[in-house]
């Protein structure tokens, strides 16, 4: 444990501005359950990196972790230069400012049911970032346009499919504009069609620039719009590198099985 503590506060006292997040050593448990165990992961401004592994392998507690909706017991964290978690400490001050800069999709898509489409943007707006109504109103219009749905504007959550709940979340994300994105499983909700749909308005994020993590089962979308694919299992990450050296030439065993299970033809 002293180990990692020096290496955490070594790596993040040496300012790389190229990374938009740098995990050194990080470490997580539930109850006596050792789930992320010693993660170092570099992710740079404006690549995707996809995290894949089977259910249960930490894959979402990492990304919980990186805008600190869990909270690590050791190791660190640094988003864009700023250090806000070092040895079992919680640097950061301002938690809803983070997540604003570090903006997440979840798998269900967390809409509030009573609110239509532009309202859910809007108010993401007004009470995270304290935006006007006439400005959120207007920067929600132009999201919804952005991921194809300003014609649903006015539908409310249970009126629209799966597929244009998740681009409603998606639109609600960007209105802050976050620096970084984590998406959690985006698709595993929906079907063929609708993950069609979110899949595309993932692509023109990633021919934007933006800032991505992707925990994804979906392994031929990880093949193309991913930079880097890292492989999770039993808290560890076993095999990294570029989407096709990982996706078409694993070289551990574990990674071997796990592509070959979940890699189709596409």
């Amino acid at each position: 444990m002293a180990q990692i503590a020096v290496e955490a506060k070594r790596h993040v006292t040496t300012a790389d501005n190229t990374a938009a997040i740098k995990i050194r050593g990080l470490r997580k448990s539930f109850d006596g359950r050792l789930v992320l165990d010693g993660i170092h992961l570099d992710v740079p401004r404006g690549r995707i990196v996809s995290i894949i592994g089977q259910s249960g392998g930490g894959k979402t507690t990492l990304m919980r972790c990186v805008n600190l909706l869990e909270q690590p017991e050791d190791g660190a964290i640094e988003i864009n230069g700023e250090v806000i978690f070092l040895n079992g400490t919680v640097i950061c001050k301002d938690l809803a400012k983070l997540r604003q800069r570090v903006g997440m999709v979840f798998q269900r898509f967390n809409l509030f049911p009573h609110l239509t489409a532009v309202e859910n943007v809007v108010l993401a707006q007004m009470h995270a970032a304290a935006v006007g109504e006439r400005e959120a109103v207007e920067r929600a219009v132009r999201l919804l346009t952005r991921v194809g749905l300003v014609h649903r504007a006015l539908a409310y959550p249970e009126q629209m499919s799966g597929g244009e709940q998740q681009r409603v979340a998606i639109a609600r994300a960007l209105a802050l504009s976050p620096t970084v994105l984590l998406f959690d499983e985006p698709t595993s909700a929906l079907d063929p069609e609708s993950t069609g749909e979110v899949l595309r308005v993932m692509r023109e994020l990633a021919r934007d620039g933006m800032t991505m993590i992707i925990v994804t089962h979906e392994l031929p979308f990880a093949r193309e719009v991913s930079d880097w694919v890292v492989f999770i299992d039993g808290g560890r990450i076993i095999e990294q590198g570029p989407a096709a050296d990982v996706l078409d030439n694993p070289r551990e065993p574990r990674t071997v099985a796990y592509v070959a299970r979940y890699a189709k033809p596409g």
